[in-house]
């Protein structure tokens, strides 16, 4: 999400980025980079099955300190591994088997090494203490890291939004997108005036000597770590059910005090609907046994699972505005559509390197066209798309480079939806266009994934051929022109693209008032031409994202 709130908030705001993080245009990286971004046999040789998150947050002094208890399978013999925690946070210890163990630090990067070999397939765990200020968001969530604010009233509002950033950057982590772990129970202390509000369920609550409160959470589900977060203020509570796919889903909805009159009828016109149009279209929500809510945060939004980040002030749009200037993204709260929407595609399906984090985002972006045809039709959701197709900058390819943390151009979000939407053109079947969106989400249920994965998944599951539609869109930075010239009722016509015999069929006016496919290569092919269809009158159909070019 936070590549696309960086590029909508630079169209409207006329903002500049300041995170590293943001720097898609990157081509020369540090160890640093390779540490963070490559699954070293270091991290490769532990599988994450639980953690334990217990953090005491000081907020006058913008302090965290606590400890985070690590449960593994070792996947091969190995005597030393690696974790990950900023290095402005002091690991104050580490504990196995009761006794401290030594550590080495490398720019983020903590070496442990065990008293003897850890033997593939045991179990085993360490638990690391731990303290220091983490990095604040200068402007979340486009910069990652703490946000220490207040509510309109003065009280203390606190969160973090970390993804790309990473979320070793406020707790001891593997921070690395391939090993979700498997459940996870959050235990967050706060002063206890305060209400805190994490993922999953609420087991308990246990007050503190010291006028603190810690709140336990527990995560059944598998979760990736930048989705892993806390909300603390003055807030109101209220719950609901929505009738799912799966049985009763819990709904909870954590707003300020303060604008709990503004947030209960604004929630209620999207929440249920949304949640009937993605199970429809995606399948069963995904976290059935961690509920789904939606909590108001100091900052703009964000996917965190089972507990949706929002922050856009109780709206219609993207802060009341339409990004698609079709006049149909003024229908809903864009927040609430999208984030919720990574419930499928981000949090369920998750990719194993964020350079291929365009999955996460192009479904997720065209889930909004999907919620729109759900409310108001297909040509409404057409009309989404191409609208959006404006915020498209072609500046370099969408996919990222591999192994040192970079994410590709923010053109995943408009350009990925589009791309999404020219598969479905070339489907040409909207039911069995829904079974792979379903397939999808029920094939790689709770897995970390390839891009490979899921373009071999599409192809297979549509007999499709789309490898050259896929390396066009993802690959390469400029769409495919359709060059072309009328002569005396032939159409003469080829490709103009960067993927060697690329061969995307498209549809075209052959006669007036229709669309038709034809099967461009990018040698010259003909075609015979309703003789009322000129140059000038000669169109393309909008579902496909290209352009045209009349030859010379």
């Amino acid at each position: 999400m936070k590549i696309l709130l960086y590029s909508l908030m630079a169209l409207l705001l006329c903002v500049t980025p300041t995170s590293a993080q943001l720097m898609q245009g990157k081509n020369q990286f540090s160890k640093a980079d390779t540490l963070r971004g490559t699954l070293t046999p270091l991290r490769s040789c532990y599988d994450i099955n639980y953690y334990h998150l217990d953090v005491k947050i000081d907020i006058p002094n913008k302090f965290i300190s606590g400890s985070n208890e690590f449960k593994f399978t070792a996947t091969q013999n190995f005597r030393k591994l690696q974790f990950d925690l900023f290095a402005n946070l002091k690991v104050d210890k580490i504990l196995y088997l009761g006794k401290e163990l030594p550590f080495k630090r490398e720019f983020n990067a903590v070496y442990v090494t065990f008293p003897n070999d850890v033997i593939k397939g045991a179990k085993e765990s360490f638990t690391v203490h731990y303290s220091g200020n983490p990095v604040i968001a200068k402007n979340p969530p486009w910069d990652g890291g703490f946000i220490f604010s207040k509510d309109k009233s003065g009280n203390p509002w606190v969160s973090v939004a970390c993804q790309g950033f990473g979320a070793s950057s406020w707790w001891p982590t593997k921070d690395h997108q391939s090993d979700e772990v498997d459940s996870m129970l959050i235990s967050i202390s706060v002063p206890k005036d305060l209400q805190e509000i994490s993922n999953g369920r609420l087991r308990n609550t246990v007050e503190k000597p010291d006028g603190y409160r810690q709140y336990n959470w527990f995560v059944a589900n598998p979760i990736n770590n930048y989705n892993v977060t806390t909300y603390i203020g003055k807030y109101s509570h209220w719950t609901d059910q929505y009738a799912g796919e799966k049985g009763k889903l819990s709904l909870d909805f954590w707003s300020l005090k303060e604008d709990s009159t503004l947030a209960r009828p604004h929630w209620d016109a999207d929440v249920k609907p949304m949640l009937k149009s993605f199970e429809y279209w995606f399948g069963p929500y995904p976290f059935y046994e961690d509920g789904y809510k939606l909590v108001q945060a100091p900052h703009l939004g964000m996917e965190h699972q089972s507990a949706v980040a929002y922050g856009n002030n109780f709206k219609m749009g993207y802060m009341g505005s339409d990004l698609s200037g079709s006049g149909w993204g003024l229908k809903f709260d864009f927040i609430t559509i999208h984030e919720s929407g990574h419930e499928w595609f981000g949090n369920n399906i998750t990719t194993k390197d964020i350079a291929d984090i365009w999955v996460h985002e192009a479904f997720t972006n065209y889930s909004e066209a999907l919620f729109t045809e759900s409310a108001s039709g297909k040509d409404a959701a057409s009309a989404y798309v191409v609208g959006i197709r404006k915020n498209v900058k072609n500046d370099i390819p969408i996919i990222g480079k591999y192994g040192v943390n970079q994410e590709g151009s923010g053109d995943m979000y408009y350009k990925g939806a589009n791309l999404v939407h020219i598969i479905r053109q070339l489907i040409n079947n909207d039911e069995k266009f829904r079974e792979i969106l379903r397939g999808l989400n029920k094939t790689f249920y709770h897995s970390t994934v390839s891009t490979k994965q899921v373009e071999d998944y599409i192809a297979t599951q549509s007999g499709l051929k789309l490898n050259k539609v896929f390396d066009q869109y993802l690959r390469h930075t400029q769409i495919p022109v359709l060059e072309y010239q009328i002569n005396d009722g032939v159409l003469k016509y080829r490709w103009i693209a960067d993927v060697k015999d690329f061969d995307m069929p498209v549809k075209v006016t052959l006669k007036p008032g229709s669309f038709s496919f034809i099967t461009p290569s990018t040698h010259w092919k003909t075609t015979a031409i309703d003789k009322a269809i000129s140059n000038e009158s000669f169109k393309t159909d909008p579902n496909f994202y290209i352009n045209k070019k009349l030859a010379n």
